[in-house]
C-alpha cells in the first residue's frame, strides 16, 4: 500500500535537500542573504512533506509553520530547539519586516536551517 502523497512527499523532501545544498555552497561563497533564503526553503519543505505524511495538504507557508508547531512542538514529537529554529528561519532579516530583525543574524538562520531540517528529517522517517 502506498501513501497519498508519496510522490508529493518525495518531491518535497528532494528539494529540502537540494535547498540546504545550496544554502551550504552560498554561504561557502559568502552569499549570507541568499543562503539564509535556501535554508529556509529547505525547512518550509520539509515541513510540508512531514505535513504531507500526516494527511495534511497546506500550501500557506504561515500554515505549514503553525501546524508543526500545533502537531509536533506541543506534542513533543519536534524538539522545542527544532521548533525555534524553524520559527527563526521564517521571521528573519531577509524575509521579515520587522525591525528587531534587521540585525546582522544571517548566521543564526543558517545554523537554525541546518537544525531545523535534521528534525524534519527525523520526524519523516518515523
Amino acid at each position: 500500500m502506498s501513501l497519498p502523497h508519496a510522490d508529493e512527499i518525495a518531491t518535497n523532501l528532494e528539494r529540502a535537500e537540494q535547498s540546504i545544498q545550496a544554502a551550504r555552497q552560498m554561504a561557502a561563497g559568502g552569499f549570507n542573504d541568499f543562503a539564509a533564503s535556501r535554508a529556509y526553503y529547505a525547512a518550509f519543505y520539509a515541513a510540508t512533506a512531514v505535513l504531507l505524511n500526516e494527511g495534511l495538504e497546506l500550501s500557506k507557508h504561515s500554515a505549514v509553520i503553525a501546524s508543526i508547531h500545533q502537531r509536533f512542538v506541543k506534542t513533543g514529537k519536534l524538539s522545542k530547539e527544532h521548533g525555534k529554529s524553524l520559527g527563526i528561519l521564517s521571521c528573519s532579516p531577509f524575509c521579515c519586516p520587522c525591525s528587531q530583525h534587521r540585525q546582522d543574524s544571517r548566521p543564526k538562520a543558517r545554523e537554525s536551517s541546518y537544525s531545523s531540517l535534521e528534525g524534519m528529517h527525523r520526524l519523516d522517517r518515523h
